[in-house]
């Protein structure tokens, strides 16, 4: 039973699909690269992804029990353990408490004002985001917001503050995230349509795709001003001509809004993350 149930908790958590993890931890990654200036140190690393991690998981608990009657009537997660009643909300409210303060003990070697800038992001995963895409009708914006936390966390945490560059840094991968997520929309929306709930794949209409590209083009520009504030070096600028290579590649394969595909283009943004943690830390060793 307990071997079980431990089983359904990491499901709800996330675990067995680590992309969200990935797409939350490669920002903080650059934040944490560029505010040590190329030299983070090991145990801030090891906070901030373990802290990424849980802080993920508690967020996914959290939305899950929100979304469960809505879950159980999309293809996609449907077999998801609160849309199949496998949990109850004293399981999940234990849950997320517990995953939260574990996140929270990850920042216990930076400042108070670190732990300050982690409670509008614990609200947003916890409380906004869940309930957004009843009420606003881009909740991909809001998850965007979200998942960009961790890089004025990360400023904070090694140079306890946040210069200009850290806000740069924030804008683009609140556009970087609008982008995929909206694919990641496009893929439910035909039942998405049937509930009567918002996404921007749907607010944005016939136009969903090219809603996504848009913002990839604001995620490359927002890049190209951070790297002009970093003076970076020619590796940067090579791996921003090739993650707009990518997102060009990315807009034409979601032309036909098949859902395998939003999916599979959806996963493939992990690559874009990694891509530019790399331009990064070249940037530096270069310098």
């Amino acid at each position: 039973m307990m071997v079980q149930k431990s089983r359904i908790y990491l499901q709800l958590m996330r675990a067995d699909k680590p992309i969200g993890t990935l797409l939350l931890l490669y920002p903080t990654l650059w934040a944490v690269w560029i505010a040590s200036h190329g030299k983070p140190a090991l145990s801030t690393l090891i906070a901030f992804t373990i802290g990424v991690f849980l802080m993920r998981s508690a967020g996914c608990v959290a939305n899950d029990w929100a979304d469960r009657d809505i879950d159980d009537k999309v293809e996609r997660t449907k077999t998801r353990p609160a849309a199949l009643g496998l949990v109850s909300k004293r399981e999940v409210v234990r849950l997320t408490l517990g995953l939260s303060f574990l996140a929270a003990l990850c920042l216990l070697p930076f400042s108070w004002k670190t732990w300050v800038m982690a409670i509008p992001a614990l609200c947003l995963a916890l409380i906004i985001y869940p309930l957004a895409k009843r009420w606003f009708p881009i909740p991909q914006l809001i998850l965007g917001v979200a998942f960009s936390f961790g890089i004025p966390m990360a400023f904070m945490a090694v140079q306890n503050d946040i210069p200009p560059l850290a806000w740069w840094l924030f804008a683009a991968n609140v556009c970087w995230t609008l982008a995929y997520d909206t694919i990641y929309a496009i893929s439910d929306k035909p039942d998405d349509l049937k509930l009567n709930i918002k996404t921007s794949a749907i607010t944005f209409g016939r136009y969903d795709a090219e809603a996504a590209i848009l913002s990839y083009a604001l995620f490359d520009i927002l890049m190209m001003q951070v790297g002009l504030m970093l003076n970076a070096v020619w590796c940067y600028w090579a791996m921003l001509a090739i993650s707009v290579y990518w997102q060009w590649q990315y807009y034409l394969k979601i032309q036909k809004r098949h859902r395998e595909v939003c999916l599979e283009v959806f996963l493939d943004n992990k690559k874009i993350g990694a891509a530019w943690l790399i331009a990064i830390i070249m940037h530096y060793s270069y310098m």
